[in-house]
């Protein structure tokens, strides 16, 4: 690869805590937050108002104004591994699809044609040979992984191929009042229905309320965010174990409590902490129960809901975000509110063959 007189920018996809590069390597982008507030430049005085730093501000701007096309772009996680290598395509993009990846606010958008990439194995490196902190910033002068990207072996193919085109859901944003209809349409009744949309309300001001203020343990995020829900769906204390053999909450199909009844298994973390990462948690509680066929793992804000496929794997089925109540997530290609919530019903029951994706589908849109 010719890196002479090139600019290399080291990107962040996430931390300890989230990993988002398959995100980015699928879509051909990288991302950065906060993007709630808008694109940049409008954003920024709102930003400051808001009690964000300078140094976010600084590395919001070096992200959309100082990358420019054609800059080399290394995908990092942590300091000593590169997940992927690219080349910067156009200009800045702020795009509200990428507005909630598993809590992250992440519409700041640069597309980015991937030339080398390999999750499974990443180059590493020694631990600091990249920059810890911001999520953007130049790679320092002389780095060993420099050297190593004059080394790279990049067909034409990888710097020719098209790019796919970016997740532009139309009439994503759903309501109450639209989530109640569909829910009734599905036989859930009435009752139930009556009590989620009061529950709701509730909850979404209690978790307002500790994100103001200090933030819930795992136990509470439980037991006054997570329990609450599932009895307002109409799970019963009978059909409803809390740290039951280990998992946060276990919901069985039928009593006596067992593993063979054993249904769901849920798993919560703390408040703004990443939920989908639970996952292999919840699976673990899941294996050899063969009965059990949805995974929910959530942070009491967000609910992933997984469900098994025939062939045993669980794939990420709905998200619901109480606080932004959308249909479908294209950009996590999976479904949204109202039929997230219709899972995590004790009616609900997984088709023979369940089809993860949405409607929306990558291929549809010429990738």
């Amino acid at each position: 690869m010719e890196i002479s007189n090139r600019r290399i920018w080291q990107q962040a996809a996430g931390d300890t805590d989230r990993d988002y590069s398959d995100i980015c390597l699928k879509w051909d982008i990288i991302l950065n937050g906060p993007g709630h507030l808008g694109p940049w430049p409008m954003c920024e005085s709102a930003l400051r108002d808001e009690g964000w730093s300078p140094r976010k501000i600084t590395d919001l701007r070096r992200f959309a104004v100082e990358m420019a096309d054609g800059d080399l772009v290394i995908l990092r996680m942590g300091t000593s591994k590169v997940l992927a290598v690219g080349q910067v395509v156009g200009p800045y993009l702020w795009c509200d699809e990428f507005g909630d990846i598993d809590g992250w606010r992440l519409q700041h958008v640069r597309r980015v044609r991937w030339l080398w990439k390999d999750q499974s194995s990443p180059k590493t490196f020694d631990t600091y040979a990249l920059k810890l902190g911001d999520t953007t910033q130049l790679l320092a002068a002389g780095s060993p992984v420099e050297g190593w990207l004059g080394t790279l072996d990049i067909s034409h193919e990888a710097l020719t191929r098209p790019l796919p085109e970016l997740p532009e859901a139309k009439q994503t944003e759903t309501s109450i009042a639209e989530i109640s209809e569909y829910l009734f349409d599905h036989g859930v009744a009435s009752v139930a229905i009556t009590n989620l949309v009061s529950e709701i309300g509730e909850l979404t001001r209690i978790a307002k309320w500790y994100q103001r203020s200090s933030k819930p343990s795992e136990h509470e995020t439980v037991a006054y965010l997570v329990v609450p829900l599932l009895r307002a769906l109409g799970w019963t204390p009978q059909r409803m174990g809390v740290e039951w053999n280990s998992v946060d909450v276990a919901l069985f199909e039928r009593l006596p409590r067992s593993d063979a009844t054993l249904q769901i298994v849920v798993e919560g973390k703390k408040m703004d902490n990443s939920c989908l990462t639970a996952k292999p948690q919840a699976m673990s509680y899941a294996h050899g129960k063969s009965g059990c066929h949805r995974l929910i793992v959530t942070d009491g804000l967000r609910y992933g809901v997984y469900v098994r496929r025939t062939r045993g794997t669980f794939g990420l089925y709905a998200y619901l975000n109480l606080t932004r109540l959308r249909r479908t997530y294209p950009a996590i290609e999976c479904r949204g509110a109202e039929e997230a919530l219709l899972a995590m019903a004790p009616e609900w029951k997984p088709a023979e063959e369940v089809e993860i994706r949405p409607a929306y589908a990558p291929e549809a849109q010429g990738r």
